[in-house]
């Protein structure tokens, strides 16, 4: 693969990953490797067209994706708070991976759903950061969110400081979209 993968093991049986950062269409790719590698099941949402297209869509379901619709307001991080917290009530294994973007395109910040559902859960989150400079993915940057929306980003911008999208001109600023605009892009986007 030519990539070094830095992986100590997950601290918890659920928790949130985040994969940053997301500026092209080989950071998939190379995180479906990336997991294959190290060994562990996580969920991953996806962009509800990409489950439509015949044999991805059922491979990507095979793999743990979640299809996202992201045309309608429906209420996707509710369902996951709910999910997440029933599984973390019966102690079953269960980590939701998403790239906070949604996007490889370039936007102002980062969509706000993998934080509420985090704090919510009181879950870990995991933090993975690709840096395609020195082919390096990091899967073993753990923060435990504290509620305080400024401190918890602060702490996640400075892991994903040295990060280095493919396309570096694509890397969104490492803080929450303001939730009113992250809601209103999900139902746009």
């Amino acid at each position: 693969m030519g990539w070094r993968v830095e992986f100590d093991g997950f601290p918890t049986r659920q928790g949130i990953a985040v994969v940053y950062p997301h500026t092209s269409n080989w950071d998939a790719p190379l995180m479906f490797v990336v997991k294959w590698a190290v060994g562990v099941q996580v969920m991953f949402w996806g962009k509800d067209t990409l489950f439509k297209i015949p044999l991805l869509g059922s491979w990507l379901r095979w793999i743990g994706g979640v299809p996202v619709e992201r045309t309608a307001k429906h209420g996707v991080v509710g369902s996951m708070i709910a999910q997440m917290a029933q599984k973390k009530a019966q102690g079953e294994y269960f980590w939701l991976g998403l790239a906070p973007e949604g996007t490889r395109k370039y936007i102002p910040g980062w969509r706000s759903g993998f934080y509420r559902v985090a704090v919510a859960c009181d879950v870990p989150l995991l933090v993975i950061t690709l840096d395609y400079s020195r082919r390096e993915c990091k899967v073993n940057q753990f923060v435990r969110l504290a509620g305080d929306e400024a401190q918890d980003m602060a702490r996640v911008s400075q892991l994903c400081a040295p990060a280095r999208g493919l396309r570096p001109e694509n890397m969104a600023p490492v803080v929450l979209l303001d939730t009113s605009v992250d809601r209103q892009q999900t139902i746009v986007n």
